[in-house]
């Protein structure tokens, strides 16, 4: 089947009357959509494109709208100069404008963007004509994911985290376990069909406070940060300490959840800057209604995420705990700190720098993850019949 666009534009008219028309035929349907001149030039209305390309337009929030045509899923803002598609951003020649409550995209959209981002299109400037042929069998358009997962690889840069093991020659840094299995992790969500969204994918810091930033702005469905343990050196065999937990953000309960508290915590020494008070990191927390809306939610996802793990990891099940860490602080969703082992403890050392055990940590924590979202969305659902 062939969609074929012919354009006729006449620049000379006065502004905001129809120039001409756009004639889309699809099949047996045609369909005739205005072009429009404004003070920011020719422009075509979103809804009346997306209707005869068989597409569709919805507001989503105030200025921004989803917008379905030529096999792209877009997510447009009036008055920005770039979509959304999926996990890229892509640039626009001109920006998308508001008249009279209603969205019109610039001819560039059609002229420029369309053929660059839609499979099959083309365009013939000469004749003024769009072209997008689909065949019988049409490649597979990807979907845009039902849920968006934002993954935190603890530490980086300068700060290394913990490092271990215990009285070996030969050392393995938190920073790196956390980035190798956070990768994986990404991989593993990806592979089951999630948007993954990384606080840092390289040896860099990013401020505790703004990991968080990163994932409201990303409107992140979960948060999960990964880190290594450490014994306490004042216990009586810190090299024998192994094991697994997860945390969700709350006040801390017990002395070890406060000795992980600190030690996760005391990354702010590298940051230049930082809104929390050193001095007291629970001042605000408890009582912030707006993060405490998810604390419920946080307790499921790492009761799931641990019992995920406890079915493949060697070490023992140190359980689900509680504390506040400046990392979840401000991401307001489900958050979980998940503590993968002890790099103090030299055998579990060494089974974290494995990267097939790494591998199957993230396959573990990503298919508690999808446990954790269908079984959130199924709530969902019910309480809204």
């Amino acid at each position: 089947m062939i969609v074929v666009v012919a354009f006729a534009l006449a620049l000379q008219q006065t502004p905001g009357q129809s120039l001409s028309t756009i004639t889309v035929r699809s099949g047996e349907k045609t369909t005739t959509v205005p072009v429009l001149l404004i003070d920011r030039g020719p422009v075509i209305a979103a809804d009346a494109l997306a209707d005869a390309l068989g597409g569709s337009i919805e507001l989503r929030a105030r200025d921004e709208y989803a917008v379905s045509l030529a096999g792209l899923r877009l997510g447009v803002t009036a008055g920005v100069p770039f979509v959304r598609a999926g996990d890229q951003t892509l640039t626009l020649a001109g920006e998308p404008v508001l008249r009279g409550g209603k969205l019109y995209l610039p001819y560039s959209f059609v002229s420029d963007f369309l053929p660059r981002a839609a499979k099959g299109v083309t365009f013939d400037a000469r004749r003024a004509v769009l072209q997008r042929v689909v065949v019988a069998t049409p490649a597979v358009v990807a979907k845009p994911h039902p849920f968006t997962v934002v993954v935190d690889a603890g530490h980086g840069g300068p700060d290394r985290g913990m490092h271990g093991p215990i009285g070996a020659d030969w050392e393995i840094r938190e920073k790196d376990i956390t980035l190798d299995v956070a990768l994986a992790l990404r991989t593993a969500l990806t592979e089951r069909g999630v948007g993954v969204i990384m606080t840092r994918s390289t040896d860099t810091l990013i401020a505790l406070s703004d990991r968080g930033r990163i994932a409201n702005a990303k409107k992140g469905d979960v948060f999960v940060s990964i880190h290594v343990n450490a014994a306490n050196p004042n216990w009586k065999h810190p090299g024998a300490a192994r094991g697994f937990e997860t945390y969700f953000l709350s006040e801390a309960r017990t002395e070890d959840a406060r000795r992980v508290e600190a030690m996760e915590n005391e990354v702010v020494k590298y940051e230049i800057a930082n809104d929390v008070s050193a001095n007291d990191p629970l001042s605000f927390v408890v009582h912030d209604m707006e993060q405490n809306q998810h604390l419920r939610e946080s307790s499921e996802l790492a009761s799931t995420v641990q019992r995920s793990l406890a079915k493949m990891h060697p070490g023992p099940d140190r359980g689900v705990k509680q504390a506040g860490f400046r990392v979840l602080v401000t991401a307001f969703m489900p958050a979980v700190l998940v503590e993968i082992g002890f790099g103090t403890n030299a055998a579990e050392a060494r089974y974290l720098r494995d990267p097939r055990r790494q591998r199957e940590i993230a396959a573990s924590i990503a298919d508690a993850t999808m446990d954790y979202l269908k079984a959130y969305q199924r709530r969902s659902t019910a309480a809204n019949q």
